[in-house]
Parts: C-alpha cells; sequence; structure tokens
C-alpha cells in the first residue's frame, strides 16, 4: 500500500511539475478556462476568503496609503509574534526598528474574529539578468479570514486597520526635507524619485526678523489654510494654497520657509526644476509627494527660462537671426540637443501642476515660490489663484531689529536703540547683515561692541545711499540738458 502511495504521490508531483511549466505556453483562452473552474473547485472546499493590498496602485504611479497604514498597524503584532522580522536602523538613534520579513505571516484578533495577515513580493515578469535585483518587484500584503465573517471585515476590521495605522504614522512620524533625484537615478536597487533627510531647521516665527503684526497675519493665514479641508471642498477647489515670497538677498525667504513647516508640522519637498527632463517627469514627482508638506521652488527666476516665454515668441525671428550670427551659441544648443541634457519644463508644464488638473493630485499642501527679481517672472505665474499670498520679504526695519536683538544678544533695551532706530530710517540693510553685525566673534565681545558695530556698518550703508542717490540726481540733470539740446 505504501508503495502505491508513494508511486502515485511521485505521478502526481511529476504530473504538476510538467503542467506548471508549460503552462503558460497553452492558448490564453484555454489558460483562463482552466483557472477558473480550478479556482471553482478550491473555493469549494475552502472556507477562507482573501484580500491583497499592493503597495502601488493606477499602474505604479503613486503609492498606496493602505498599504503603509496596513505596515505601521502590523508593526507590533510582527515584532510579537512574526519568526523572520526585518530590522533597519533609525538614523541618529540607537534603537532598531522591526517589521514583519517577506513571506512571513502573523495573526490578529478582532471582536473575537481571527484572522491572518501575510506579506509577500510579486517577482518581476522580466527574466533578463539585471544589476539591481528587486528593482521591478511588487510588495503587497494578504489578508485571509473566514467567509462567514466577511461583513464584519470588510466593513469594521479594514476601516479599523487603516484608522490605526494612521495614527501610528503620525505618532512616530518625523519630519523630511526632500529633494528631487535626477530621472536616470529612478530605476534600480532601493531606487526613488525623492532622496529625504530629517528636517531639523530651528526657525519658527518668535525668531523672524520681521513686523510682528506681519507675523500674526501670515501665521492666521497658514492655521485657516490647515483646517480648511471641509471648506476647500465644499467651494470646489483643490485643498492647496500657493505663497510668493519676494525681496533683496538675505530677507529670510529660507527662513521664512522653514518657520512655516514648524508651525504646521509639515514635511518640506524641495524641488530642482534644472533636473527635471519635461513635463512627464515633473506630474510624476508631484504624484510622489505626500500631503501635510510645502513643495519649495527656490530662486525660480533662475530655475528655468519661465520668465516671459510668451513675449519671447513674438520675437522669435529676431533670435534665430541672432543664432545664426553665433556659430558658438549654434554648436552648444546642437551639443545639447544630443546628449540630451538640459531642462524641458514648461510654463504650462508647471502651471498645469500647481494650479490644472495634476495639482488636485493629493491634498492639504502649499506650494512655495521665492525669487529675488519679481518683476522678471511671467505674470501668468504668479497670479492670484496660483500664488494665492504674495509675501514682500523686505529690508530689516527697528521691530525686526529688536527681534534679532533678543535672538543674538538677550537684550530687550540698550541706549544705543534709538540711535539704531534713527539710522534704520535712511539706511537699508538685509536681516542677514544685521545678524552678522550682531552676532559675537569672541568670547571677549559683548552687547554693546556688537551693537557699535552695527551702528558703523548703518552709518556706512546710509553715507553709501546718500552718494548713489547724488550720483542718480546728476544723471537724472544729464539727460534732462541733452534732451533740450
Amino acid at each position: 500500500m505504501w508503495t502505491e502511495l508513494s508511486a502515485t504521490i511521485s505521478s502526481l508531483a511529476v504530473a504538476f511539475f510538467m503542467f506548471e511549466k508549460y503552462f503558460n505556453y497553452f492558448p490564453y483562452t484555454i489558460r483562463g478556462y482552466v483557472e477558473r473552474n480550478f479556482r471553482k473547485v478550491v473555493n469549494f472546499v475552502n472556507p477562507y476568503v482573501e484580500i491583497s493590498f499592493h503597495e502601488f496602485t493606477s499602474e505604479r504611479l503613486k503609492r498606496s496609503d493602505a498599504f503603509f497604514a496596513i505596515q505601521n498597524y502590523i508593526s507590533t503584532s510582527s515584532t510579537e509574534n512574526a519568526r523572520r522580522l526585518k530590522a533597519d536602523v533609525v538614523k541618529d538613534s540607537q534603537s532598531v526598528v522591526l517589521t514583519m520579513d517577506a513571506n512571513e505571516e502573523v495573526t490578529d484578533v478582532f471582536n473575537g474574529v481571527k484572522v491572518w495577515w501575510a506579506s509577500g513580493k510579486t517577482p518581476p515578469q522580466s527574466k533578463s539578468i539585471s544589476l539591481y535585483p528587486g528593482s521591478e518587484e511588487k510588495r503587497y500584503y494578504k489578508l485571509t479570514f473566514h467567509k462567514h465573517y466577511r461583513e464584519i471585515i470588510t466593513k469594521s476590521y479594514v476601516e479599523h486597520v487603516l484608522k490605526k495605522g494612521k495614527e501610528i504614522e503620525v505618532k512616530n512620524r518625523q519630519r523630511m526635507l526632500y529633494t528631487n533625484n535626477p530621472s536616470k537615478d529612478w530605476h534600480g536597487w532601493k531606487s526613488t524619485k525623492w532622496g529625504n533627510i530629517v528636517f531639523e531647521h530651528p526657525s519658527t516665527f518668535d525668531t523672524l526678523a520681521m513686523d510682528t503684526a506681519k507675523k500674526e497675519e501670515i501665521k492666521k493665514d497658514l492655521i485657516k489654510f490647515s483646517k480648511g479641508k471641509d471648506y476647500y471642498a465644499k467651494i470646489g477647489k483643490a485643498w492647496k494654497r500657493g505663497y510668493l515670497l519676494y525681496g533683496p538677498p538675505g530677507t529670510g525667504k529660507s527662513s521664512m520657509i522653514a518657520a512655516m513647516a514648524n508651525l504646521l508640522d509639515y514635511d518640506v519637498y524641495d524641488l530642482e526644476l534644472t533636473t527635471i527632463k519635461d513635463n512627464s517627469e515633473l506630474r510624476m514627482l508631484l504624484i510622489e509627494t505626500k500631503g501635510k508638506s510645502i513643495i519649495v521652488i527656490e530662486d525660480i527666476d533662475c530655475s528655468l527660462d519661465l520668465t516671459g516665454q510668451r513675449k519671447k515668441r513674438k520675437e522669435k525671428d529676431d533670435d534665430e537671426a541672432d543664432k545664426e550670427k553665433d556659430p558658438i551659441s549654434k554648436m552648444k544648443k546642437e551639443a545639447e540637443e544630443e546628449s540630451g541634457s538640459g531642462s524641458k519644463v514648461t510654463l504650462s508644464g508647471l502651471l498645469n501642476v500647481i494650479d490644472g488638473i495634476w495639482s488636485a493630485c493629493g491634498g492639504e499642501r502649499i506650494i512655495i515660490f521665492t525669487t529675488n527679481y519679481v518683476d522678471k517672472l511671467d505674470p501668468a505665474l504668479i497670479r492670484r489663484g496660483r500664488m494665492d499670498k504674495h509675501i514682500v520679504m523686505s529690508y530689516c526695519c527697528f521691530e525686526a531689529f529688536k527681534v534679532l536683538a533678543r535672538n543674538y544678544l538677550d537684550i530687550e533695551s540698550h541706549e544705543l536703540f534709538g540711535k539704531i532706530e534713527e539710522l534704520f530710517v535712511e539706511a537699508k540693510m538685509s536681516p542677514a547683515d544685521v545678524a552678522d553685525n550682531l552676532m559675537p566673534k569672541s568670547d571677549e565681545q559683548d552687547e554693546e561692541t556688537c551693537l557699535k558695530r552695527l551702528v558703523e556698518a548703518l552709518e556706512a550703508s546710509k553715507e553709501e545711499a546718500i552718494k548713489k542717490s547724488e550720483e542718480e540726481a546728476v544723471l537724472k540733470t544729464k539727460d534732462g540738458v541733452v534732451t533740450e539740446g
């Protein structure tokens, strides 16, 4: 009997192996018919239901929020019950984070109902040899439960898991600073479109060198936006808001962005347009961003040739003639086109991302442009509705100076404050220059030394401003004489 049984099992094993090996060579209709009927037989004797949650949705365009919520939820159970765990070391920490490894299973109980969670990977379809193993693998979680509890699991348990997973994510969340990787690095082992580090910038609205009333206005605007999910849905607009920060260099635009992120507890995405090849890549990067984030394009007037593009179309003929006269420029352009270098992001592509259909892919996002020269930007880029609030980052005033004096010297008043207030009426100095003068350069320097240094710098700036205005007046006078002549 045992001999016959072993022979039967061996025959079945060989038959199954041959069937599995050559099954893919069968016509598609036959394979579908066999699979459907085989599944019916299995379901007839198998009382369990399976639900899969894949890492990517929409043909790998977007990572699934449900996948990561489940990952957070089962992390505790996997640490306690799983046999095979995956260890990750958190940066700047001695602790080790343990998660369930691939092809491992843990159990969970909800209202007396037992369920099973299993992790898995779908191997790549391509059989080619790659230097980056696993780059095309698709991760997923599989939930298994008895069909008798289908309604409880699908209506209550799944919602419970997603809610708890998101709560764990918020509790353990570290705010991050992201920057976009070049598209050539998007594929491969551990590939990602965004590189990141922990966001640790200490700037707050209390430390910003700005008029107090203006800071309060900006803070109220930000808080109102962060609580406006239902309001934006009611008025039919994407839950986003645009801010334009403009002013001379050193006036605190970057510090303002960090203060906004710290106030709202948002991540920051520093978008470098020059590394993006075209509009399609720009959209893909946008899809990969998360909610509760600030997307920043600094010095947008220098990032790409997005300034006044429509005016330049009218001068196309003149430009082409100039390029023909300049063979060096022509050769550079041809070489750039052949190598594929240089960004082809257009003004219309950027506008579509910040204010078009694609801008609604995600919610609770702030978009910030910074520039030193607002007049260079195309009006379509910064109109209201795209850049909803324009914030002028101006030269330092006396109110801003008092904030810096408190930050750098720990003083609220001094006998030199009166003279400094008078000098600020005529002198123009950026907050960065004021801060540099107020910062002690050695242990021997006290607050009086630093304030006197600032007074000297303000007086020099005042004299320079007077001299410049006199030169401008002389030029105007000469121009007037020439015009009359």
